[in-house]
């Protein structure tokens, strides 16, 4: 009797291999996470009250209620919808702006032109950005969209440069022998190789625009989460203040990780069939 040696049989096999370890692999990772959060909860819990005042580091018991309590009177939910809101118009000015200048900075006279000004905003401290609009703008909603538009508008900036200046001369000639048009080359080629670029911007520049829209909302705004963190701290209410700050990490961590993951993922499937094939 010959035994079956199928080369589909043994490649399904290798594969639901592979599986399994990738499998039993993430089930590690998030016991392990998990593990962590649960043992930072607990020794932070048993400080509570023990080691420090409950007033001075209220336990995460006491945070959960709080959040219930905000949540319910409705302050969550108007402070998240102002601060995004800023975000959303800020950053997609960002990164309009600094698409822009990433394609027309291949020409070496507009590189010189923006070098300075990139090079600023990549180094400059948000804080600045913030006391400089908030001095200007004071409480109105122009100051952290300008903010977030100085302080992000590089990050975008650069990573198109980088991604149009790798860009393969090949790939393009190619395109043109074929006589593909320049709507054809730039959807087929020049946007899925410029794409990870632009995931890395928006996702650096993302995490930089929360940071400092809130920031200046701390120092000049009338709403959002910065203003309630103001509020809070002034009126000595740790328990609101480490609410909203946790609010503001889950929160911010949920639209990393979840939101911008999975529209990633999504975009990059075509990876996977590669890498499979």
């Amino acid at each position: 009797m010959v035994a079956a040696t199928d080369p589909d049989i043994q490649h399904t096999t290798e594969e639901q291999v592979a599986q399994q370890a990738r499998r039993k692999e993430l089930v590690q990772r998030w016991f392990w996470r998990i593990l962590g959060y649960i043992f930072f909860l607990g020794v932070w819990e048993y400080g509570s009250g023990r080691i420090l005042e409950e007033a001075l580091l209220p336990g995460p018991t006491r945070i959960i209620k709080t959040f219930g309590e905000l949540w319910a009177g409705g302050k969550m939910l108007d402070a998240f919808q102002a601060t995004t809101f800023r975000i959303a118009v800020g950053f997609g000015l960002s990164f309009i702006i600094g698409l822009f200048i990433g394609l027309i900075s291949q020409n070496r006279w507009w590189e010189a032109f923006f070098r300075d000004a990139t090079l600023i905003s990549l180094t400059a401290p948000g804080l600045i950005w913030a006391l400089i609009t908030a001095i200007i703008f004071g409480n109105r909603i122009a100051g952290p969209i300008i903010t977030i538009v100085l302080t992000t508008f590089a990050l975008v900036s650069v990573n198109v440069y980088e991604g149009v200046k790798s860009l393969p001369k090949d790939l393009v000639d190619m395109g043109k022998a074929f006589r593909v048009d320049v709507i054809g080359r730039n959807r087929h080629i020049v946007l899925p190789h410029l794409a990870p670029y632009l995931f890395t911007g928006v996702r650096f520049g993302f995490s930089i625009a929360w940071k400092v829209t809130v920031l200046t909302e701390i120092f000049s705004s009338g709403r959002g989460i910065g203003f309630e963190m103001r509020t809070s701290s002034q009126l000595f209410q740790m328990d609101e203040f480490l609410t909203w700050i946790l609010a503001f990490f889950l929160f911010a961590l949920f639209l990393e990780k979840v939101v911008l993951q999975a529209f990633e993922n999504r975009y990059f499937r075509w990876r996977q069939g590669v890498a499979a094939t």
